[in-house]
């Protein structure tokens, strides 16, 4: 008959056999496999990412592009909340 110190002993032996079937598993099947699937998705997100900077780029340079000299001195100074009175002398450049 079983004795109670053998079913402990068994039921132990057995839990860390699983856990340590457990543990094999993991590390050679799962872990890759999802650390590969992380890898893709930020490869995606970043080209997402990169696509929209790289219209808002194209949009930003062809507003900057239809500006005059003037207008594009006043929207740098203030943009950092500076004054424009510098920016006064570029008014009448481009008639020249």
């Amino acid at each position: 008959m079983i004795t109670k110190t053998a079913a402990i002993l068994g039921g132990m032996g057995g839990f860390i056999l699983a856990f340590a079937i457990f543990h094999l598993v993991n590390a050679i099947w799962l872990l890759p496999a999802a650390r590969n699937e992380a890898r893709d998705l930020y490869i995606a997100e970043q080209a997402v990412t990169d696509r929209k900077a790289e219209l808002e780029r194209k949009g930003d340079d062809a507003t900057l592009q239809t500006l005059t000299d003037y207008d594009l001195c006043v929207a740098g100074l203030r943009g950092n909340r500076m004054q424009i009175d510098p920016c006064d002398q570029l008014r009448g450049a481009g008639k020249e």
